[in-house]
């Protein structure tokens, strides 16, 4: 597909294209292979993590009755808030979304869908007597840090109340699941925000039960080897 849309003339103005123009810069840091390898991250980063996320929030909420009732009470009150009850959502809205954002970072937090986060050290650096050499790749495993009873109370527990009156849109060091710093994912507010549309959307117009699947298997990421069935019908209004 790169070979073909390099020798096409026709333009798509898409991130293929861009990708394309960078590389045939002087004074790029891209080439082909590193072009390459950025789509297929695109794929992994843009889809898979989301697509995840949301199914395990929804196994998640469906195996806690009192999660589901709590972000029932928060959408309907958004609901009875609005002017026109049918109007779709608002920045505001979705910002007022507290508790749905305390389950959003409870989900990531248990399921740790990025098995590792890569880092280079550009320098020495030392860690409890140990020295990690300036040019040596570190695998961050966010895991080793959310499933700490060192860090958290109970972390096989789902519980998006260990979340409340915390910090709930940047990492730490003790949560990591859209890494931190600097080099915090870019996409994590928008993930956040598809996460948080898929909830409101099936808790205030669905009823749903899950029939079949749910096992979960890391391979190294997140994989539901006979998916996850549900069976799912529309609310009546009142």
């Amino acid at each position: 597909m790169f070979k073909k849309r390099k020798a096409s003339k026709t333009p798509h103005d898409d991130f293929l294209d861009y990708l394309l123009k960078e590389v045939e810069q002087e004074d790029t840091l891209l080439n082909e292979q590193i072009a390459i390898d950025l789509i297929f991250a695109l794929l992994f980063a843009s889809h898979e993590t989301t697509s995840s996320a949301a199914t395990l929030a929804i196994k998640l909420i469906s195996e806690h009755p009192d999660v589901l009732e709590e972000l029932m009470k928060e959408h309907e009150a958004i609901l009875k808030a609005r002017d026109e009850g049918e109007s779709g959502l608002t920045w505001q809205e979705y910002k007022s979304m507290t508790f749905t954002h305390m389950v959003i970072n409870e989900t990531v937090r248990l399921t740790n869908i990025v098995p590792g986060i890569f880092r280079k050290a550009v320098t020495d650096v030392e860690i409890k007597g140990y020295t990690i050499p300036a040019g040596w790749m570190v695998m961050v495993v966010p895991a080793a840090i959310h499933l700490s009873t060192d860090k958290y109370d109970n972390p096989l527990r789902f519980n998006p109340w260990r979340w409340e009156g915390q910090e709930l849109h940047a990492g730490s060091k003790t949560f990591m699941a859209f890494g931190g710093g600097i080099r915090l994912c870019v996409g994590a507010d928008f993930a956040k925000l598809q996460l948080a549309i898929v909830i409101h959307h099936m808790v205030t117009k669905y009823r749903w039960s899950v029939t079949k699947g749910g096992s979960i298997l890391r391979k190294p990421a997140l994989i539901f080897p006979d998916g996850l069935h549900i069976e799912i019908s529309k609310k009546q209004k009142c």
